[in-house]
């Protein structure tokens, strides 16, 4: 089927499901918002301009499936799906592990004041912000405390990804990623206990060993695999990648359908938040940079791992602590937009490379626009 088709699948399940809507049969319109989405995605990925956000539409069409329809997500037969967020994650954490070596750690070496400035920036500006917007959010207790522990994450590895097409540093950017990881056991549950410790109840240690098995252990397994095994399975090396997009989808599905009444009545305030919070995140990581007088290239990267987070580990943290379904909420939201103004901002700068990156003759033109 060409893309013409699924567009106009889209648009006419679009036209209908909000007719049904403004008609007052939402509950009839919950198909074809489904259908909507799914043609979108499909359209995305015919196209080689789009096809980057066709995975976070798929996210979208699951996450209204869920919305419809939650107790198709939340158990079966009395088993409960919140019981697999942490092998997904474990999962997650391994194929990250897998696509990593110990050469990203060398990287503290080659650009100490890059990594410094980087991990500082993500875990003072990220869960100061989220603080903040907490704070002035009016939210309840346990959902406000979700803000403040994605603020609170690691860089997740989209990150790696966005750095790469926004033409940053993406050496920097992976050895940054890995120095936050491998921080996080023991950064996350300090930062947490401080900022979001008299809104819920934080065991720093409890958090301390959740972290590291869901993360250290399944990384350093990964790391294991990439020494020993890389190439030796190509059928799980290629099936990684796939296995991860999965796993997060299920998870954030999961914890719509967990948190549904609640999203239906916070959703849009929730949601801006989270987008503030995401774009805050650029910003002052890119001006961070600045401040100390790194080059363009380093301050895209700096602002793209600041603005990322690892949402996954955040959403699994939550799940640890039993508030799946409202401490939950704020990561579940924040990684589909995430990755949309992530996509936006690499492709931004994909059109206007780093001056460090553009012949002398050109810069005079540049410097005359």
């Amino acid at each position: 089927m060409t893309s013409k088709v699924f567009w106009g699948v889209a648009a006419v399940s679009l036209v209908v499901a909000l007719g049904l809507a403004a008609t007052g049969n939402l509950a009839q319109a919950g198909p074809l918002f489904i259908l909507f989405f799914l043609a979108i995605a499909l359209a995305f990925r015919r196209s080689d301009a789009l096809k980057g956000f066709a995975y976070t539409v798929m996210i979208f069409a699951a996450v209204t499936t869920a919305l419809y329809y939650p107790s198709y997500f939340v158990e079966v037969n009395g088993f409960k799906f919140s019981k697999l967020i942490t092998p997904l994650i474990q999962i997650i954490m391994f194929g990250m592990g897998t696509s990593m070596s110990m050469e990203d750690f060398v990287g503290v070496v080659k650009m100490p004041k890059g990594v410094m400035i980087g991990v500082v920036s993500h875990f003072i500006i990220m869960p100061t912000i989220g603080y903040s917007i907490a704070s002035i959010s009016g939210f309840p207790p346990e959902i406000a405390a979700g803000i403040i522990l994605i603020g609170c994450s690691p860089n997740g590895m989209a990150s790696n990804v966005i750095s790469y097409l926004a033409k940053a540093n993406l050496a920097l950017s992976i050895t940054i990623t890995a120095i936050s990881t491998m921080l996080a056991p023991f950064v996350t549950p300090m930062l947490m206990k401080f900022f979001a410790g008299a809104l819920v109840d934080i065991n720093v240690l409890d958090m301390m060993w959740d972290i590291f098995k869901m993360v250290i252990i399944p990384i350093g397994a990964g790391l294991l695999f990439n020494k020993f095994l890389s190439g030796k399975a190509k059928w799980l090396d290629e099936a990684m990648p796939l296995v991860s997009m999965f796993g997060i989808g299920f998870i954030i599905t999961i914890i719509t359908a967990a948190g549904r009444d609640k999203l239906l009545t916070i959703g849009p305030s929730l949601i801006g938040l989270v987008l503030l919070h995401n774009l805050s995140g650029y910003f002052l990581g890119y001006w961070s940079g600045r401040l100390f007088r790194m080059s363009e290239r380093d301050c895209r990267t700096i602002a793209i791992e600041v603005g990322m987070q690892n949402g996954g580990l955040a959403s699994g943290l939550a799940n640890q602590m039993g508030k799946v379904a409202t401490v939950g909420l704020a990561p579940a939201v924040f990684g589909p937009l995430m990755n949309i103004t992530g996509s936006i901002l690499a492709s931004w700068w994909h059109r206007r490379p780093p001056k460090e990156d553009i012949p002398e003759s050109e810069h005079v033109m540049l410097d005359k626009v």
